[in-house]
Parts: structure tokens; sequence; C-alpha cells
């Protein structure tokens, strides 16, 4: 940017701010509050703040201008997004340098080697399902934003680690890129998620794996799955673009989705769910939105590719790390564990600090140091990397 244009963006931006600051005082003629609302007890403030929020529209109105004025002139969003080319928008935590990421990156390495011991202990069976980059697979539609060297080589090196770890972990990036080149589209365009087509890609080769490595006990189950309604998706990284209402046209389009339903087969054998009533739970999964959100139909996929019941744990806007640790505290894994475990994990949260929530911050801390043990005493053990991972 050049000083005249940044110049004008400043003297822009007072003119502006000046204007709606005037514009907004015309409200506070004939303002009352309460009796009992002082500045003391902090009652007139908030009714200040309230009578603001409902009675000056001016405040979406400013907020538009100032969205639609980054968004034209500088081709950015609010922090939470990287805007791409193509109309294409991209997470931000796939992009920015992490404060202590190699830190982290031990740590959560450790971590799920702790975890795999755990599972380990009451004979369960740990599945790794590696969400790679949306930007990693649609690297053609980034714009002059790059991400930063911590993302280059990540998803290889957690394949890396994990093999190591002796732990089971599909790659995913290949037959999504497989998917891809064949005319799929596995990602949305301004979601950070996979569509359900991309989850479909992922749950089959999860299941192919599983069926190599450790196949399923009990009687197998049909499961189909059928298009439902045709919506119009509003992707979740258009939240960090507030240009609506006056400038949805400048928005991002909305994409369609089609949602997918997913049923026992209605032919299925009548003593199937009574053998597995009384047996070991067959497959659980813990994981993120990309799991927790039945727009995808991921745990749906899975139950179609597996042919079998799947209890599905994950939870919504908590990362990969807390629902892990709230499963291995329920009375369902202490009562019921199953034969494996999917543990859905996007690769951008390796490097970052997850949030733990009401666990024992002793109790995590043993399991990392449990993990790190035992990938110290592997270090020098052979691995093997997924057949086709990519960076």
């Amino acid at each position: 940017m050049t000083r005249s244009l940044r110049i004008f963006y400043v003297t822009l931006f007072m003119v502006i701010l000046t204007a709606l600051g005037l514009w907004s005082m015309r409200s506070f003629f004939g303002f009352n509050t309460n009796p009992d609302a002082t500045v003391l007890n902090g009652r007139w403030a908030k009714a200040v703040e309230t009578h603001y929020d409902d009675e000056f529209p001016i405040k979406r109105l400013g907020t538009n201008i100032w969205a639609a004025l980054d968004y034209k002139l500088f081709n950015e969003g609010r922090k939470g997004v990287v805007l791409g080319r193509d109309q294409w928008l991209y997470s931000d935590e796939e992009f920015n340098p992490i404060v202590n990421e190699e830190l982290n990156l031990q740590g959560n390495y450790a971590l799920v080697e702790g975890v795999r011991q755990k599972l380990k202990e009451q004979g369960v069976t740990l599945v790794m399902a590696i969400v790679p980059a949306k930007a990693r697979l649609y690297p053609e539609h980034l714009g002059e934003v790059k991400p930063s060297s911590i993302h280059a080589n990540l998803y290889q090196d957690f394949h890396s680690r994990v093999a190591a770890d002796k732990i089971l972990a599909p790659d995913l990036l290949g037959p999504l890129q497989q998917a891809k080149q064949s005319g799929q589209q596995v990602f949305l365009r301004t979601d950070t998620h996979w569509t359900p087509e991309g989850a479909q890609v992922a749950a089959e080769h999860i299941a192919k794996a599983i069926a190599e490595r450790t196949p399923l006990e009990g009687q197998p189950q049909r499961f189909v799955t059928e298009p439902a309604e045709k919506i119009t998706h509003k992707g979740d990284l258009r939240q960090f673009l507030p240009l609506d209402p006056l400038f949805e046209n400048l928005m991002p389009a909305q994409e369609p989705l089609v949602k997918r339903n997913t049923r026992e087969a209605d032919d299925q054998p009548a003593e199937g769910d009574a053998l597995f009533a009384d047996a070991q739970v067959p497959v659980a999964l813990i994981g993120t939105s990309y799991s927790a959100n039945p727009n995808w139909n991921f745990v749906g996929a899975l139950k179609q590719a597996l042919h079998s019941d799947v209890v599905n744990y994950a939870e919504d806007g908590h990362g990969p790390i807390l629902p892990m640790l709230s499963y291995l505290k329920s009375d369902a894994f202490k009562n019921s564990p199953p034969q494996v475990l999917i543990w859905e994990f996007p690769e951008r949260y390796l490097p970052v600090n997850n949030e733990i929530g009401d666990a024992d911050p002793q109790w995590v801390a043993e399991l990392k140091q449990a993990g790190a043990r035992q990938q110290n005493v592997a270090a020098n053990t052979p691995s093997e990397t997924p057949d086709r991972a990519q960076n």
C-alpha cells in the first residue's frame, strides 16, 4: 500500500467515524434510565449499551461500510478468514504462525500416543483420521497469502509420527485429491469443512484400512444412504465478512448442498441388532465438527462403509482433544468400550494449544508423559509412512 493510499484510507475512516458518531448522538436526547441504574453499580452503563444496540441500526451500517472497504480495497476480511481467488475462502488457522508451535506439536504428539495407550488398556484399537487442510487440497485458489512454514509438511509429519507409534492412520489426502481430479468437490468453497462427497471418500478409505488391519467382529449390518433436502449453504467462513445486509451482493456466493440420510437397510436380518446389543460396541467416533455436523453425513458414510453401527461422540466447536478427554472419563468408555475408535483430527489443530475443558491438568500431563516415554523408546524403530501422503 502506498503512502498516499494510507493517508486516504485513514482520512476516510476518520470522516466516516465522525459522521457516524454525530448521527448516533441524536438518540440520546430524552434518554432516561431507571432510578436504580447508577454509574457505581454498573447498571447505567449497561442501560446505555442496550439502548445503543436497540436504537442504532447505524452500528450495522458502520460495520457493513468498514467491512466493504476492507474487502474491496485490500481483499481482506475479519480475523479468522483468508480470502482466496474465485470466491474461495480459507480458515486462517491453516496459514498463521502459532505461538509455541514446536512445543505444542511435541505435546500433542505425546498426547496422541498417551491416548493410544489408554485405549489399549481397554482393548480398543485407535484409528486416526487425519483431515488434510483445505489449503492443501485446493492450493490453486490461494491468493497472495500463503501458509506459514509450520504448515508446509504438517500432514506428512503427522502421519510419520503416528506410524512410528504403530497407530493405524490411513492416508486421506491422496484419495481426496483423486476424487477432486475426477470432478468431485471434496471441500466447500466458503466453508471450513468437507462436502458430503469428501466425507464419503474419507469414510470409504478408513473402512478399507480397518477391514484389512483390524476387521470388526460380529454380524455385518447393511446401511443405505439417500439424498435428502437440497439447501443453499451459507459457509461458516462468510461470517468473517460482515457485509450483509447492505452489501450482500459483494459476498462470495452461497453454494448448493444436498444433504444425505443414512439408515439401516429394510432387508436387515432380524437377528442383527440383537447380536450387537449383547456384544461389544463395534465402532466409536471422536472428533470435531467434521464428524459432529450432520450436514456432511460423515458418521452415516462410516456406517455404510464399515457395515457397522457407529456411536458418535464428536463435538462441534471444541477441537479434537477435548472430546477425546471427555470420552476417556465417560461411563460409556468405562462400561462398554468399542472394538475400534476412530479419532478424526484436522491437521491444523496439531500445532496449537488445544483446550482441555474441565479435564484435570495433572491427568492430561500424565497422559503426555506416558506417550513421550513410549515415543522415546520407539524413536529408532523403523516406521512406515502412508501410501500416498503428500505435502
